[in-house]
Order: C-alpha cells, then structure tokens, then sequence
C-alpha cells in the first residue's frame, strides 16, 4: 500500500510539472508581441531563442520549473525596459530661470514671471498675455492685498502622466498672517488648468480675483463671447460701456464660461468649481474689454479648492466655444437631454411643440408696494375669476390652438406675489378650490397642462408662518428687506426650508384633486446662489443649490413638468421648462453687445424655452427686434394669449410645428450672414435651418430631409 501511494504521488509530481511547462511555453509565445526599438531587435532575438531552447530542455522537479520562470522573467523585464511603447508621464518640460518659471508641451509654453506674476501663453500661431498681479488680487474684510505680498513665496513643479504643472505657496502676509495658499497650473495638451487651494484660511476672506485678466486690444478682430443671459459677442471697439461683476447662474452668466478671441485665435475659460465663483467684466466705451475672473468665500472663507481651465485654439469660433463648454458638461454628468426628460416626466411630451399661455386670476397691491397706484386706488385689484379663465381657454382652443402648456398666477389666497410661502387656501374671490378644479379639468379635458406659479425665496411679513428664525441672515447678523412687489414687506427665506413648504403646498393641492402638472418656482433658477448666517441652520450656497433642487426634484416625482424663471445651467439637469431666457439690453431697450444664442447652442436640447411673439421688442427682446423672430431662429416655443388675433394664432401655430419638430434636437450651428450681424440663420442636428433677417423682418425655414 505505501508502494502504491509513492507511485501515484510521483505521477501527479509529473503531471503537475507538465502542467506549469505548458503555462511557461504559452508565455514565451506572447513575448515576442513586445516590440523593441530597431537597434535592439537582434538582441531580443537571441534571448527568446536562448528562452526556448532552456524550455525544449525541459525540466523533472519545480526547481527547475521556477527557475526557468527567473531566466523568463529576466527577459520580460528586459523587454519592458526597452519596449518601444511603455507608461509614460506626460510630454513636456520644466525649466527654472531667474526670471521665471516655464511650462512647455508639444502644445503650448507657459511662462511665469517671478517679479510680477505675469503669465505668457505661447501656441502655435500666437501669444497670449495674462495681467501681471497688483494690489487687490485678494479682498478680506478689511484689506486688500496683493499675491506679491506676501512674504514666503515657494515653488515646486508637479507632474502626472497627463500633465505638468507648477505649484507655488504663498503665505506670511503681513495684512493677513493666518492666510497660506497655494497657487497653480498644470498645462495639458492645449488647456492650462489653474487653481488656488487654501492651506490656511482666513476667516475674514471675501474674494480672489485670479488668474488675472486676458490682455486684449480694442479692434472688431478682439471679440469677448460672454453668457450674458442668452448670451452675446462683444468687440473690442464696442462704443457702449458695459460694466457687470456678479456670481455664476445670475444674468451676467447664465452659463459658467466665457470666451476671448483675437483674429481667428482664441481662449475658452471655464470655471470649473462653480458655486462660489463669477466674474466682472469691464467695457469702457470703445474698448477694450477686461474679464477678471472671482473666486467668492464661501461663508467668509475660501474652504475648499478652486479650479478655472483655459483651453488655447488656434481656430475658434463662439460657435466652437460653446460646444466646448457642452462637451464638459457632459463630460462631467451634468447634460441631461430632454429625451431623457420626458422619459421621466411623460407629460413633458406634451408641452414639446405646444405653445405657452400666461394667464392670471388676482393681482392685488397692498399699500406699501412699490406698485400701489396711489391715484387710482380700484387698480390696485385686479381679478379675473376662474370661470372666465377657464372659458378663455376653450375660446382660445376654438380658434385653433390644439395644445398648449398653461401657467396661471394669481390662484393663492391674497393673490400673485402674495403671502408666500403660504398662499394656500385657493383664493375665494377667484372661485375657490373648485373654481380652481374647474380649470385645471378644462386643461386635462383638451389635453393641454395645467401648471401654477409658486414662489418659495420671497418670504412676506404677512405669510402666516412668518417666523423670523427661518430668514436669510447676512454675516453681520442683519436681514435684507424690500417692498416691491405686490404683497409689499417681504425678506427672504432660508432654502433649507422650501421644501418643506412646496412638499406641503403640494400635497394640499392633491388632497383637493387638483389635476396640477406642472409648477413654476419663481427666481430659483436665476438669483444667484445664496448664503445665510442664520444661527439655527447656516447654509452656503451649494447647500441653497441642493435645497433648491430638491424642491424641483420633489415636485417632479409628483409627475409635474417643472419649471423657473431663467435657465441658470446649475439648474438646467432638474428643470423641464424655464419662461424665458432671452438678451440683456440696455435701460434705452436695445442689446448689450451683439445678441447671440450661446445658450440655445450649449442647451437647446436639454431644455424648453418659450419667447414672446412680438414684432417689435419685448421682454429681453431689443426694441428693433422682432421676438417672433428669435422664437423661429431658435425654434422655441411661442407665447400666445386668449385675446390673439387669427393672424396671431397663424404665427403662433407655425413656430409651434417648427418647435415640435425642432425643439429637443441639438443647435448644430449658428451664423451671422454679414458685417451688420442682423441676418443669421441656426441649424439643428436634423438638417433644419432658419434664415431670419431682424431688419427686413423676413425669415425662412427649410426643414431637414426627414420633415414630413
């Protein structure tokens, strides 16, 4: 028996020794793959056939197995070593001068001044020239002060296998010893990617203003391509003064981005770290114009990393800015399309191609609003009851319109802009909670949606939980107050608690069998982002972005079509609909800049957006525009009203059709047709192009080849 063992041990010896020789064979087969440079292949010739002569040998115990691997793994190492291609870092060079610090890559050379602090950015076809630093470059409470002061200054260069960057520490200030940063670039391809990080912070910050500004001349070559509101080009001989300083999702950036371009040439800066970030820029009459990006505190502090990319392309457009600017926003996880949309939101189907009505029930002034008609008391109160409205909408159906999204303001107990966040119960005078049923069952029975104007940042001194625990507290402890709109005293709540407030306002249309489908927060998708001090529940301003998110997202689960009133992109992935976002213009009505849809290029298809349809100015429409026009050029849905004309409704129905077949397809370009910048034409992703002419008032639309 122990014979027997010994024999059958011996033989499983040796199949397990042929076993681990065929691994080591297969092996060898697959190290010839690994290419060497031309001067060495004779060598790896002769080691791989050394390795298989060692293998045909063979081998009778494991000792002779692991061997063999050492003299293969031998030449593996070998081979790697010299392989052709191999992990590498990323191309490029530093270099220390006394005078500065460079940066090169195949694509770019970045030199950093020591003395100011200037930064010069050479590509291929040009240079660019960053601002040195001065004597504000960072704001505290009390101070300003410069990078240049401070009193420890060191430098390091860091590299990864995708860039090469410098870091440079600043600290020992003599206005602010408690402050230690360290400041940065890191170029990679033909992007410079810079940041400030605290090492330190200091509890009294208020803004860096850094990198410093682009330097840029003032011919019609120099074009700036800024997301002001939908967004304009600005050349540098502009002969208006243009001067803005603001946070990002305001109207002085919709968009987190802006461009610089110089004869062809161009700069497209992102801000990366966005909630407290902005920026000013600055257009004396004639030139030229400065755009200084903003780091703002967050809760008096810098607390976290900031990060700004510069991408440098020889060949720039607004256009290719812009789809630039989309393709990090997908990048990121932030771009939902509205194909997307509506499969979550199925009613969102419905408002696709439909025209927008803006109707309201009550509008009452109390005395201390800014819009009380001290002549005319009985204007003061303006009511239109449920059963009109309702009638007014099966009138306007009538005459020809087969869909429709409709927003109704007015419905809550003191009327618009009234007593928020507690407009509930449903306003007697205007018919009540049935009166309200009424018209919202007038809407479903059309197969039209039925949406209502809610408000959950203006919080009135007559709101019924006015509490004022629950406002917004600037740091000094005070509150801001103002009485501007109907419902006159008012501060603002703290958007930590809208939810709780929609949640409810919501759940009480439900229990009243409310077919709503769709809701508006006012101001939440255009005020910037704000912070509060208060005690209780202190909140920054990615904490007021998630509360209000949140409402838009509680509402959405309810099924509702969710909307605001501007399309700030922070808020862009949550909202279905935004009721407006057309020019900034000037007090005398006309555009700053030249009025370009920068957003419509970055979003079109990610959100709907209605315009007026006006032939001549409006809201955010230049006065020697038609708003009809921008509705087709950027195929957008168009407002309509009870008391349209026929010829309105004809209008009206035709920008609708091109909505419906345009209106979730990507803006693929945008072209100004002459030197007057008034004839353009937009083309979307199906082929469809529109022509218009804002001075002739003409227009043309040439559907795709799949139109109907």
């Amino acid at each position: 028996m122990m014979l027997l063992s010994f024999m059958l041990s011996v033989l499983a010896a040796d199949e397990d020794i042929d076993a681990r020789m065929a691994v080591l064979n297969k092996h060898l087969e697959r190290l010839a793959a690994v290419d060497v440079p031309e001067s060495l292949q004779v060598e790896k010739d002769a080691k791989l056939a050394a390795l298989r002569q060692q293998l045909d040998a063979g081998a009778k115990t494991g000792d002779e197995v692991n061997a063999l691997y050492l003299a293969m793994d031998e030449v593996r190492q070998w081979l790697w070593k010299n392989a052709v291609e191999r992990p590498s870092l990323a191309e490029g060079a530093f270099e220390e001068t006394d005078a500065a610090w460079i940066l090169r890559n195949p694509w770019l050379e970045l030199t950093w001044q020591k003395a100011d602090f200037a930064i010069r950015v050479k590509t291929a076809a040009t240079e660019w020239q960053f601002a040195p630093c001065g004597r504000k470059d960072v704001e505290l409470a009390k101070a300003e002060i410069g990078f240049l002061d401070a009193g420890k200054r060191s430098a390091e260069m860091l590299r990864t296998s995708y860039s090469i960057g410098l870091r440079i520490e600043l600290a020992e200030f003599p206005a602010a010893p408690d402050l230690d940063l360290v400041v940065g670039v890191d170029i990679e391809r033909n992007e410079a990617r810079f940041s400030v990080v605290p090492v330190k912070d200091s509890t009294e910050f208020g803004a860096i203003a850094w990198p410093k500004p682009l330097v840029m001349g003032n011919t019609e070559a120099d074009l700036s391509v800024i997301p002001c509101m939908q967004g304009m080009i600005l050349p540098g001989n502009y002969g208006e003064a243009i001067r803005k300083r603001d946070l990002t999702n305001s109207r002085s950036l919709y968009m987190s981005w802006w461009g610089q371009i110089h004869e062809g040439h161009g700069v497209h800066t992102i801000l990366e770290s966005s909630d407290d970030a902005g920026a000013a820029y600055d257009h004396p009459a004639g030139g030229p114009t400065v755009i200084q990006p903003l780091w703002y505190s967050s809760m008096r502090t810098l607390r976290y990393p900031r990060s700004i990319r510069y991408t440098f392309d020889d060949e720039a457009t607004y256009v290719t800015m812009a789809k630039r600017y989309r393709r990090f926003m997908k990048d990121t996880g932030r771009f939902v399309s509205l194909a997307e949309k509506c499969a979550r939101t199925p009613n969102l189907d419905k408002v696709v191609g439909s025209p927008v009505v803006h109707v309201g029930a009550l509008y009452h002034n109390v005395k201390e609003s800014h819009y009380y008609n001290k002549e005319n008391f009985e204007a003061n109160h303006a009511l239109v009851p449920f059963h009109e409205i309702a009638a007014g909408l099966e009138e306007l159906h009538k005459k020809g319109i087969e869909r429709a999204y409709v927003h109704l303001d007015g419905w809550g107990f003191y009327g618009y802009d009234n007593g928020h966040p507690d407009p509930l119960p449903v306003g007697a005078e205007q018919g009540g909670w049935d009166g309200l049923r009424a018209v919202a069952d007038t809407c479903d029975r059309l197969g039209w949606v039925f949406a209502v104007h809610d408000q959950y940042r203006d919080f009135y001194f007559s709101a019924a939980s006015f509490d004022d625990r629950l406002v917004m507290r600037e740091a000094d402890g005070s509150r801001q107050e103002h009485a501007t709109w109907c419902g006159g005293p008012q501060t603002y709540l703290s958007a930590v608690f809208a939810p709780g407030y929609a949640r409810r306002n919501h759940d009480l249309f439900a229990k009243h069998d409310i077919k709503v489908r769709g809701a508006y927060l006012d101001v939440f998708a255009v005020v910037p982002l704000e912070e509060s001090y208060q005690r209780l529940w202190p909140m920054t301003r990615t904490d007021c972005a998630e509360a209000r998110t949140d409402c838009f997202d509680l509402l959405r689960a309810r099924g509702y079509v969710v909307s605001s009133e501007e399309p700030a992109d922070r808020f862009v992935p949550a909202l279905d609909l935004v009721h407006h976002g057309p020019y900034d213009i000037f007090s005398n009505e006309e555009s700053l800049g030249i009025p370009t849809p920068l957003f419509g290029l970055v979003y079109h298809d990610s959100i709907l957006l209605p315009w007026c349809m006006s032939q001549g100015g409006g809201w955010g429409i230049p006065k020697s525009d038609a708003g009809q026009l921008h509705c087709l050029l950027n195929a957008g849905l168009p407002y309509v009203g009870p008391d349209d004309p026929p010829e309105q409704i004809a209008r009206v129905n035709e920008a609708a059709q091109l909505a419906a077949r345009c209106g979730t397809l990507e803006m693929v370009n945008h072209e100004f047709l002459d030197d007057t910048w008034r004839r353009q034409r937009s083309t979307f992703s199906d082929g469809t192009a529109v022509t218009v002419d804002f001075d002739a008032k003409t227009y043309t639309i040439e559907y795709g080849p799949s139109a109907p």
